[in-house]
């Protein structure tokens, strides 16, 4: 698929949600490989949520998406982390 044939118009504000088991390095090694991908995003902006036994967390990350390959070259590098587990 091509840029131009995308539904998404870039640049734009794009979330990801990173879910993994909570692990005290889960946040900092999560938020290293977004703004990896992503420089200019606010780590400042994340949403970070438990789950009910505190066994799990959510990361919600809102970025500047400014391609389609900066999009799967981040998706990737998060779904190929071990501590993480989902990524929509």
């Amino acid at each position: 698929m091509t840029e131009q044939a995308s539904l998404i118009e870039y640049p734009c504000d794009f979330p990801i949600k990173i879910m993994g088991k909570a692990h005290q390095d889960f946040t900092q090694t999560t938020l290293a490989i977004v703004k990896y991908h992503a420089p200019d995003f606010d780590i400042t902006t994340t949403a970070v949520k438990a789950s009910r036994n505190g066994t799990y967390l959510s990361l919600t990350c809102t970025i500047r998406a400014t391609s389609r390959s900066q999009l799967d070259a981040l998706y990737q590098a998060l779904s190929e982390h071990s501590m993480i587990s989902v990524v929509l």
